[in-house]
Formats: structure tokens, C-alpha cells, sequence
């Protein structure tokens, strides 16, 4: 895929001579000279813009661009649903994690999932009420400001407060979705009230107001966590559940808490990778698949070798993430083992360097061992502070369900459990045990917010995707090793293999018809390769990634041109290249 002319880029010149300063003797800059931001809507990336020139730094810019995309991209994430931040603090040179996914609800227990035969109820696990965790972005919002901005929460929040009540136009991609979710969003008043006007649905360039969302958003710049977990907020919530047929207390609600865990970091090649750790499975995939592949030379290879490598190491890394990964508060992760050199080298020796390795002669018992609707957005600072923040609420505008008098679109969360053992969800992945649903236990996630740093350069990069954004983001860093620059990284074509089915995805023309061949000829299964005349019949990923060259103290930024144009928008705030 080329990537689209950047003509729409919005550039911004707010540098200052301090920003050039450079180390004398490494000849590298010591700070970017300015700022940049790549996420999803123009309109996000320009609040965060707002707030870094009214003096914030990228915490307070996440906050701005992380709720402003809750207001203008409802069908992928919000104040329903959670999110996972990775942080840079430039002055003390700390890198951390803030889990802000969503947890089960004490009523969410297995059995509620099944249907009189025993199977699983994917209705139930996958709209309304009982699909629904308990949300933790706004939590996260409100401990990112709180412990890491320099503006209060109020300011940082007034883009999205501004956007909700005075609306927006409405684009193809969310009237297409509305249309696509309206057999179950149309089972909730509270849902209609928003989403319909007169009974109709709202259609492309209609003005798109929720003067309800910037109410609930008012509370929470107000009064903090207590805004949207006790009080009016929460009162709302727990009733609209209720009313729906489910059930959340105010226990529930109160209890909520973000949890701040230590990322997940190896090197590879000449980059030290710092990414996301459980709950969330990329982290331990991505040092799986990267350390398997170090020792390979990959630019040297033919594509459909160098895509049979890539591919085994995302099989194993997936058989893996199936048996192991979960919520570590309840679930004992052998993460010393699975993210170590030696634990790669085993898995690399069982590669054939010309034969696939059918996934079922990988173990598919359980053994001992000693969204695409989400939304990511990219952050770096003059002062070097950067941040990756993936958010979701799930699937396609998430469970349906706008509790009465909120604005909030609730997540469908839930079915990122393993609901029923060794049953796929709803992105054809399963699980056991380890990801098995318990009172406040959180679900297993793919989100993969990643940094990446060598001696000259700093990338920040992440995509939704569902269970393709550990494949999307692997092969983001394998772009980036190869010298690539931000937007072609953006613009890569994707493939993608999660051990079960068995199959190898690819986008419209991502591989060719004749390397399609050559896979198969060594035993795989390709679908939608030789220009989307097979399987998957359109692009996927929404990646967004900033990158600061040290040697050169330039900025640049790549937003994914899979997206319409006007949808993704990068802003670079000082000198850029």
C-alpha cells in the first residue's frame, strides 16, 4: 500500500532555541525541538496541540487527545471502556505502565455466559448489559493528570467537553458503523436518544452532539474520580445497567483503581523496546517473536521467507498468549520465562527454515513451563516526556448501551475473557484457565502501546486491531530496524498468523500473488493475498507513531492512510523533517 499524499498534514512552528541544545560530545540532541502527536481525528490531535500550547506537557496532552477521541471516535473507544498508557518521564528517565483496562463485574460469573445447551451465548457476551466490564478510563485520566500532568484535570478536559456539547460532523466510517451495530444499539432508549434523530440514524455530515457525554465529562473535570464512580454519574450507570437486565453495584464502581505495572523492556538488534506488559499479551508476544527473529537477517531474504519466519514466531507467540496470559493480580505468569533469550532460542530451534509447522504439532493442551475497534495515539514533547495510549471499548461501538442520562457508550469487554475454556471470541482466539473471568479480575488485552529507543533515534508507536495489533506493531518495529521512516511505517502492508486457525492473513496486495505461492508451497494457508481476491477483503489497523532523530533534532509523525482522509491527523509543533 502507498502511503497517501500528506498534503492534510496540519504543521505548527512553536519552537525555541533552547529546544535545539545538543550534546557536544555524542553530537545527539538532548531535547526534540518541539512537539508531535499522530492519532486517529484531526480533532483529537488538535486538543492536544491546544494544551501543550496553553503549557502542558504530553501527560496533559494524552489527556486532551485520549477524551477528545472518546467524543469524536464512540464506535472505538470512550469513557465506557479502558485503556493502557505508557509513559516516558523525560526528567528522572522512568518509563510506566498505567492499566486502565476494565475489570469483571462480582455478577459476571461463567455460567451467565451460556446458553441452555451450554454453549456460548455470543449475544450475551457481546452486546448489552452483562457484555459490559466495569470502565477504567476515566480513572486513568484522572491519575495521569493527577500524578504526571501540569495542568488541572479541568483544563485538560475542556477540548472534549467543548466538542461533545457543540458536536461535530459526522463521518462515513461511524454512519457506516451505526448502521452496521443498529439491530442491537436500537434495544436501549438511552442509546436511540443519542444515536437517532426524528427515528432516523445518524448519517454522514449530520452534526453529532451529546450534550449528556459533555455533562458526565463536566462532573468528572469537577470532582475527579468521584465524578463518574460515586455520586450522579455512578447512580446513572448502575440503573441503566439494571434497566438493561444487568447488574453493577456501587461497591463495584467505588472500588476501581488503576494499576501501575512495570513495562515489559528487551533489546533488539540495536533498539532497547520498552512496551506493555500484562494485562495486556503484546509485550510478552513481541519479545517472543523479536528474539526469535534477531539472529536472521531479514532485509537479506527473499519475501516469502523472510514472511515464513515472521510467521512462525508470531505461531508460537500466540500458542503461548492461549495457555499463560491473564490478569497477573489473579494468574501466575512464567513471564521471566517466556520473555527470555533462552526460552527464543527453543522456540527458534523448532523452525523448519523451508516448511511450516503445522499449529496442532504445537501443543494444544495446556502444559506446564518452569478493532479493530480501538484507538491509539502517539505523543512526544519538547522536553522529551512521551506517551503511547491504546484505549478501546471492544468491538463496534462496544456493548450498544448508553446508560439513560450519561452519554457513555459502555465496552463489550467481556468477551476478551475466555467465557467458555477453549471456546474462541469474537477475534478467533481463545483461552483457559489463566484467562477465565473472577470478580475484579481483568481481561487479557492486545493492546501494545511501544516505545522504542537507539543511540539516535526515539519512535512511540501503536494501532487497534484487536488481536492483529501485536502483528501490526511487530512489524511496525521491524520497519522502523529496517530504516524506514514514521509515515512509511504507518503505510506498511500487514500480515498476520495467531497460531489458531491456521491460517496466514494479509491484507489486499500485502503479499503477492507469486509469494503467496512460495508460502504455500512450504505448507501455508494464505488468505487475502495476490490483491484481495481471497479472505480478507479490506485494510485493517489504524497505526499512529511519532519519531525524534537525535542526530538530526528533527521530528516526524506517520498516521495510518488506511484511514479517510481527515480522519487521522498528525501534528508536529516545531522544526520537523
Amino acid at each position: 500500500m502507498k502511503p497517501r499524499a500528506l498534503g492534510w498534514l496540519l504543521i505548527a512552528f512553536l519552537s525555541t532555541p533552547a529546544a535545539w541544545a545538543a550534546d557536544a560530545a555524542s553530537g545527539t540532541a538532548q531535547h526534540p525541538p518541539g512537539a508531535a502527536i499522530a492519532s486517529g481525528h484531526k480533532l483529537a490531535t488538535d486538543a492536544g496541540m491546544q494544551i501543550l500550547a496553553e503549557g502542558g506537557n504530553a501527560f496533559d496532552a494524552a489527556v486532551a487527545v485520549s477524551s477528545t477521541l472518546g467524543v469524536v471516535e464512540p464506535i472505538s473507544s470512550g469513557l465506557g471502556g479502558g485503556g493502557l498508557f505508557l509513559l516516558h518521564d523525560a526528567k528522572s528517565g522512568d518509563d510506566l505502565f498505567l492499566d486502565g483496562r476494565e475489570y469483571a463485574p462480582a455478577a459476571a460469573t461463567p455460567e451467565k455466559y451460556l446458553d441452555k445447551d451450554g454453549k456460548l451465548d455470543r449475544d450475551r457476551a457481546q452486546n448489552g448489559p452483562w457484555s459490559a466490564g466495569i470502565p477504567g478510563l476515566p480513572a486513568l485520566l484522572v491519575d495521569l493528570a493527577a500524578k504526571h500532568g501540569r495542568l488541572p484535570l479541568k483544563q485538560s478536559l475542556q477540548p472534549a467537553i467543548r466538542i461533545a456539547r457543540e458536536g461535530f460532523p459526522g463521518y462515513p466510517r461511524m454512519a457506516r458503523g451505526y448502521r452496521q451495530r443498529m439491530d442491537v444499539m436500537r434495544r436501549y432508549p438511552g442509546t436511540r436518544e443519542v444515536y437517532e434523530r426524528n427515528g432516523k440514524p445518524i448519517a454522514e455530515g449530520d452534526v453529532f452532539k451529546q450534550p449528556e457525554l459533555a455533562h458526565t465529562l463536566e462532573l468528572l473535570a469537577e470532582k475527579g474520580f468521584d465524578g463518574f464512580y460515586r455520586g450522579e454519574t455512578a447512580k446513572k450507570l448502575i440503573a441503566g445497567v439494571k434497566q438493561a437486565g444487568g447488574h453493577w453495584t456501587e461497591d463495584e464502581l467505588a472500588a476501581y483503581a488503576v494499576k501501575q505495572r512495570t513495562p515489559i523492556s528487551f533489546d533488539y538488534h540495536d533498539w532497547k523496546i520498552t512496551t506493555a506488559p500484562p494485562t495486556s499479551s503484546g509485550g510478552i508476544a513481541l519479545a517472543q517473536m523479536l528474539q526469535i527473529l534477531e539472529p536472521y537477517d531479514l532485509q537479506k531474504m527473499d519475501a516469502a521467507h523472510r514472511v515464513h519466519l515472521v510467521v512462525e514466531s508470531m505461531r508460537r507467540a500466540f500458542r503461548d498468549r492461549t495457555f499463560f496470559l491473564g490478569d497477573p493480580d489473579f494468574t501466575a505468569i512464567p513471564q521471566a520465562v517466556l520473555t527470555s533469550r533462552d526460552y527464543a532460542q527453543g522456540l527458534r530451534a523448532t523452525i523448519h527454515p523451508d516448511r511450516a509447522t503445522p499449529s496442532d504439532l504445537l501443543s494444544g493442551k495446556e502444559t506446564p513451563l518452569e478493532d479493530e475497534e480501538t484507538t491509539h495515539f502517539s505523543i512526544i514533547d519538547g522536553e522529551g516526556n512521551r506517551v503511547a495510549g491504546t484505549q478501546t471499548v471492544n468491538l463496534l461501538y462496544g456493548s450498544g448501551l448508553i446508560p439513560k442520562g450519561t452519554g457513555v457508550l459502555l465496552n463489550d469487554e467481556m468477551d476478551d475473557f475466555a467465557l467458555k475454556p477453549g471456546t474462541p471470541n469474537a477475534f478467533g482466539v481463545m483461552g483457559f484457565e489463566a484467562n477465565a473471568p473472577k470478580p475484579g479480575k481483568r481481561m487479557l488485552s492486545s493492546m501494545t502501546p511501544t516505545f522504542m529507543e537507539s543511540a539516535d533515534q526515539v519512535a512511540v508507536l501503536g494501532t487497534p486491531g484487536g488481536t492483529r495489533i501485536i502483528t501490526m506493531v511487530l512489524l511496525g518495529i521491524l520497519g522502523y530496524d529496517a530504516g524506514l521512516g514514521a509515515q512509511e511505517v504507518a503505510a506498511l502492508p500487514r500480515y498476520h498468523h495467531q497460531w489458531l486457525p491456521d491460517v496466514i492473513e494479509a491484507e489486499p496486495g500485502a503479499i503477492t500473488a507469486e509469494t503467496a505461492q512460495a508460502l504455500e508451497a512450504m505448507g501455508h494457508k494464505v488468505v487475502g493475498a495476490g490483491g484481495g481476491t481471497l479472505g480478507s477483503s479490506h485494510p485493517w489497523g489504524n497505526l499512529q507513531t511519532v519519531a525524534w532523530d537525535k542526530k538530526t533534532n528533527t521530528l516526524s509523525a506517520g498516521s495510518d492512510p488506511r484511514n479517510p482522509v481527515g480522519s487521522g491527523e498528525v501534528s508536529l509543533a516545531g522544526p520537523s523533517n
